[in-house]
């Protein structure tokens, strides 16, 4: 059985800077799935961060990558810090998700100046919402996603 969540995705997809560990565990994608689901944001964080150290890196398959960060930016949606790793690992990852990308880097922009005090127009920004609709999820409270 393994015991985080990074274990179970190195046993599942490999670890491009250290071996594999032999493990008896079954491996289905499902379980997987279903540990990264409901992951804290923390044990998600480690698990992008050991085995993708430089983003560019490793073996998790870019699928799992976008929904770990999915995942975290929605259990901590007013990170900047976050937003932007997420949206990095995006750029990086292929042409298909730049306008969410950009719409993270726009968020965190906004979030930041919003708490330095400084007065913002793309906080009202279609793409801005947008980017709140991503980290919230389309099912939210309309008040959450419009961040009140």
């Amino acid at each position: 059985m393994h015991t985080t969540l990074t274990e179970h995705a190195r046993c599942l997809y490999g670890d491009e800077h250290r071996p594999t560990p032999e493990c008896g565990a079954e491996h289905s994608l499902h379980y997987f799935v279903e540990e990264l689901t409901f992951a804290g944001a923390d044990e998600v964080l480690a698990m992008l961060r050991e085995l993708s150290p430089q983003l560019v890196d490793g073996y998790l398959p870019v699928w799992v990558r976008n929904l770990a960060y999915r995942l975290v930016l929605l259990q901590r949606p007013d990170e900047p810090d976050l937003m932007r790793e997420a949206a990095q690992s995006l750029w990086l990852h292929g042409p298909d998700w730049d306008a969410i990308a950009e719409e993270l880097t726009s968020r965190a922009d906004a979030l930041e100046a919003a708490r330095a005090g400084e007065p913002t127009t793309r906080a009202d920004a279609p793409e801005t919402a947008r980017a709140g609709e991503l980290m919230r999820g389309a099912d939210a409270p309309e008040a959450a996603r419009a961040g009140e």
